[in-house]
């Protein structure tokens, strides 16, 4: 993984004594380098940022006019007796929406009898509304369906369940349609400018945001606050990686305050969250025991069970034996994904290296015997390994579909790339950073080439690097990475988009593994799945750290390294114990250069003297895909000759005036009753074997046949048989092979040998 390092800015002193007033003197010039490079360097807001009690959250009532078509329904439907109905989601933040809506609408709805919830079966249904289920809401008696985190898309099935005579509010964060959906109301902050204080909530601050309207519209003080229902809000925030800004972190900063609660006997008000803390091994007081912690569990019950309905229970519940139970059961769930998660990671890798790279810029990859569940996790690992979006999918023999998850990378709007492709897909939603689909297999082949066409159109070169690259945020040395610069950092959290967990560089240092286990589940059984203990140090300091994953012989020890890390905390009785978690890890630049075979050298448009060209094993001709310099490099590395890239940018012509010298050749060659070796059509064509190949049977265009005879081609005279998409076949060919090969004639070297380095023997 490669990684890039940001520059230090020049902050203004008054900028960094204003953080230190801000923060209780716990902020240092770190703090204020991070604030000031991410943007947070308006004074006037800064307090806001740092300190949740500054911030002036923004009203309910600022969706407008939905919001109070939303809020008169509801009371409408509490005057009538009618039944209300909550769809759901099974990910963390639509688990928690639900879990809000049920606890906080069950305030003024009897829950069971006027007020139920669906959530929809993640390996049977997937994300969305859905026909059948409405149908089961519509037979138990709603006339009222609130959804949370889902439904701004479904325009069939919310014609369907208007036809039932179903009222719809629609809670949700997703990307929006074009036209408005013809519901009773619609929440949705995507309604708002990027810039609105409300525009990055989840599904669950959402789902807050209509529970709180409606307790302000009908107050109560025999009632329980709203603000209880903040640690779920926390949670669903968190867990979906949303962009903390604006009203957003202020849900998050003030949820973990109020999760910190829940560890507390006297202060406990959801049980079931201080069972998951408590599996987990934390304490509730870090944004990172939701995101290791509580989130993978709740979003691991649905990629290995399927129904998360059980979740809904756990969070809310105040049987404290029951809790229990439900949170043993999301501990075996978890534990099964990440075994059957690195397994996937493992074939999906190998799938990829027999690709050529150098024409894939969108990665699809498919296997029958994946479980779906966790393909969303394992996308998420492909796209930022090979710094391309990525498509992971499996098969459903029932509905004869491949099913999967989508995620972007190097920012590219995944939403727009896949929904371009919707002629061909059975169903998708999303949004710009991951999004999940079904197909038809008859589909399959048409959908991979559109999409990786589209994608080198609309981003070209900017998906040529192989790997995601990391962005360091600050240099340290070892002996930095202690309380003080914890507690700096800690001021910034909650992390999310736009405000990451800080990474940091630690140049030259040394490595060494101390140990490493097998994760194990509930019932004692291996996982393949590796936790590796190391010991880092450099001239001034040493500390542990921890790897997670891969298998420890996979890392990289010895001195003379750089490597990226975060800096966390371990709570211990006798005082905290700081560590780091490894991200990457990579020889210093002069150990590289000293250690690294010159197995390759770069001569492209460059002389190169004569009698030098004994030396290597030369590549003359630009090459079009990765099997023609593979050979080459390989006879590079048999014969201990560095293998030279000796060519230099191809010359273009357009697909007309190939075929043009294609039809004089033709015409040549008959009026002297001759042949022609396909290797000389090649030449003269510029272009290799699948565009000549489409050439010559598009000459039937213009009345010539060709017939081939070993490695000879003779040409007769026929009736012209219109054929365009002969034509249309050689002319994307020569376009599709001039685009590789400008790839390789500027691809970086460094690109180039990692690619060769990759390709199985």
């Amino acid at each position: 993984m490669n990684w890039q390092v940001l520059a230090t800015p020049q902050v203004p002193d008054s900028f960094i004594r204003r953080v230190e007033i801000l923060t209780d003197g716990k902020g240092d010039r770190h703090l204020a380098q991070l604030l000031w490079q991410r943007g947070f360097n308006d004074e006037n807001t800064l307090a806001g940022f740092l300190n949740p009690e500054a911030y002036a959250p923004t009203s309910a009532f600022a969706f407008g006019q939905e919001m109070k078509r939303a809020i008169h329904r509801l009371i409408q439907a509490k005057e009538r007796g009618e039944k209300v109905a909550i769809w759901g989601d099974f990910d963390a933040d639509g688990v928690t929406a639900t879990s809000v809506l049920w606890e906080g609408l069950g305030q003024f709805f009897p829950q069971e009898t006027q007020l139920t919830y669906y959530i929809p079966n993640r390996l049977t249904e997937s994300h969305g509304l859905n026909n059948p289920g409405i149908d089961r809401l519509k037979t138990w008696g709603a006339s009222l369906m609130i959804t949370c985190d889902t439904g701004s898309t479904n325009l069939t099935e919310i014609v369907h369940a208007k036809n039932l005579g179903i009222d719809l509010i629609i809670t949700d964060h997703h990307t929006l349609p074009e036209t408005r959906p013809d519901v009773l109301s619609i929440i949705n902050p995507r309604y708002f400018a990027e810039n609105h204080p409300l525009f990055h909530l989840s599904g669950v601050a959402v789902a807050y945001k209509l529970v709180e309207a409606l307790s302000e519209t009908l107050p109560d003080p025999a009632r329980p606050p709203v603000t209880d229902l903040l640690d779920l809000v926390a949670i669903g925030l968190i867990a979906d990686l949303v962009a903390l800004k604006g009203d957003c972190r202020y849900l998050a900063q003030v949820g973990i305050q109020a999760l910190q609660k829940q560890t507390n006997p006297k202060t406990v008000v959801h049980p079931g969250i201080k069972a998951l803390l408590d599996n987990c091994h934390k304490t509730g007081d870090r944004p990172t025991d939701i995101s290791f912690g509580i989130g993978p569990r709740i979003n691991a019950v649905s990629r290995i069970y399927g129904d998360a309905s059980f979740c809904v229970e756990l969070l809310t519940s105040r049987e404290r034996g029951r809790c229990g139970y439900l949170a043993q059961q999301t501990e075996l769930a978890n534990a099964r994904r990440k075994e059957i998660q690195q397994k996937v990671v493992q074939q999906a890798k190998a799938q990829i290296e027999t690709l050529d790279l150098s024409t894939t810029s969108v990665l699809v990859v498919c296997d029958a015997q994946w479980q779906g569940g966790v393909l969303g996790l394992v996308a998420s690992q492909i796209a930022q390994t090979f710094g391309r979006p990525t498509i992971l999918l499996t098969y459903d023999s029932e509905q004869d579909l491949w099913k999967g998850s989508a995620r972007s990378a190097h920012g590219i709007d995944l939403y727009d790339l896949v929904q371009a492709q919707s002629h061909l897909l059975h169903r998708f939603g999303g949004h710009p950073f991951a999004a999940g689909l079904s197909i038809r297999p008859e589909n399959l082949a048409m959908f991979k080439t559109a999409i990786n066409q589209q994608a080198r159109q609309q981003w070209g070169s900017s998906m040529e690097t192989n790997q995601e690259e990391i962005t360091v945020d600050l240099v340290v040395a070892i002996a930095d990475l202690g309380e003080s610069l914890f507690q700096s950092l800690e001021c910034l959290e909650p992390f999310g988009m736009g405000n990451p967990k800080p990474k940091l560089l630690i140049k030259d240092c040394g490595l060494t593994v101390t140990g490493f286990s097998k994760l194990r589940d509930k019932f004692n059984r291996k996982l393949n799945y590796f936790k590796t203990n190391f010991e880092l140090w450099d001239e001034t300091d040493q500390i542990s750290g921890i790897w997670w994953g891969g298998h420890p012989d996979d890392l990289t020890q010895g001195a003379g390294l750089d490597v990226v890390v975060e800096l966390d905390r371990k709570e211990a009785q006798t005082q905290d114990q700081y560590f780091v978690r490894l991200l990457a890890v990579a020889p210093t630049a002069k150990i590289a250069a000293e250690s690294a075979p010159q197995t390759l050298l770069d001569f492209r448009h460059q002389s190169l003297p004569q009698e030098a060209l004994d030396q290597y094993v030369l590549q003359q001709d630009c090459p079009v895909t990765w099997q023609e310099l593979y050979g080459n490099y390989q006879q590079a590395i048999a014969t201990g000759k560095p293998l030279a890239l000796h060519y230099a940018s191809p010359t273009s012509r357009t697909p007309e005036q190939c075929f043009k010298t294609l039809i004089g050749i033709a015409k040549y060659v008959l009026a002297q009753d001759q042949t022609v070796s396909l290797a000389d059509l090649k030449a003269k064509l510029h272009c290799g074997d699948r565009p000549l190949d489409f050439g010559l049977k598009a000459l039937k265009n213009v009345g010539f046949v060709a017939e081939i005879q070993g490695e000879q081609v003779r040409f007769q005279q026929t009736t012209i048989t219109p054929d365009p998409e002969a034509f249309a076949q050689f002319k994307q060919a020569i376009l599709e092979e001039q685009f590789q090969k400008q790839y390789f004639a500027q691809a970086p070297l460094a690109v180039i040998q990692a690619t060769l380095e990759k390709i199985p023997v």
